[in-house]
């Protein structure tokens, strides 16, 4: 009966009603012995975290939902044994009666999930609406999100999910968390190009991605507003090669090892030769 979460990046459209939904289960309300209740401001149960990808003109925006990980081997449980349980659903649950003063637990997790109520003396954190979940419920970030870009139920109902996810931190899988996260996005690649000479872009240029690190190449063209992307690429050093009939060929180098990339205005200049 162990429960899990997934987030799916492509449903998800950065409305918040996941961030809202906590706090109004929680702010102002007392679900013992799960939690007491969560501040007004200064806490974020569950967050939605927005990341601007790219450069101007080509950029994009995504989500990341940000909250317990509910993890099997939980670093918080391992901290403070006495105060933090896993239940028997995989929720993991800090009590508010045995975890008072125990500052230290904010520290201990590494998703920056913990949070300590000054007023309140205690360490808090998403308690997957545990709640909600004895009365046969969903959590409430779940139960509010208008696309299921987060969704909550038995591990044994998503297997086809888990297997194709990745886990938010990646290099933490000795955690075993159970949120996992599907359509993770990668980095992409864009650019235009143009003739300037003849102040016009280029419609269905040959762009080709050779990837430095591993020689992986991949080729699109330019669409009617000269525009070109690369989608889903790895963080690589890259060679663009741009080439249209009656141009001399382009090569320009790249990078998306610390981000997307946004190569620009490429242009290309009449082959006088041709």
């Amino acid at each position: 009966m162990s429960k899990v979460f997934i987030f799916d990046y492509n449903k998800c459209n950065g409305c918040r009603n996941c961030q809202l939904a906590c706090k109004d289960e929680h702010v102002d309300n007392d679900w013992m012995p799960y939690a007491k209740p969560q501040p007004d401001t200064g806490q974020f149960w569950t967050k939605l975290e927005e990341k601007v990808r790219g450069q101007v003109p080509k950029v994009k925006v995504s989500y990341t939902v940000r909250m317990c990980q509910h993890c099997d081997n939980a670093p918080c449980m391992a901290a403070a044994p006495e105060a933090v349980y896993k239940r028997d659903d995989g929720l993991v649950i800090i009590d508010p009666a045995k975890a008072e003063g125990i500052k230290e637990l904010v520290e201990a997790c590494p998703y920056d999930a913990i949070f300590y109520n000054e007023e309140l003396g205690i360490p808090q954190k998403c308690t997957g609406c545990a709640h909600l979940v004895d009365a046969g419920e969903i959590p409430h970030c779940v139960d509010v999100c208008p696309h299921e870009a987060l969704r909550f139920g038995e591990e044994s109902d998503f297997a086809e999910e888990i297997a194709a996810a990745e886990l938010l931190v990646p290099e933490r899988a000795d955690d075993k968390p159970r949120m996992y996260f599907l359509n993770k996005p990668k980095r992409f690649i864009g650019g235009i190009v143009v003739d300037l000479e003849a102040d016009e872009v280029i419609i269905g240029a040959k762009v080709t991605l050779e990837n430095l690190d591993n020689g992986d190449v991949v080729a699109t063209e330019t669409d009617e507003f000269g525009d070109f992307w690369f989608h889903n690429v790895d963080a690589a050093l890259y060679k663009v090669y741009v080439e249209a009939d009656g141009y001399l060929t382009r090569v320009i180098d790249t990078t998306t090892v610390d981000e997307d990339r946004n190569v620009g205005v490429i242009e290309l200049f009449v082959n006088q030769l041709a």
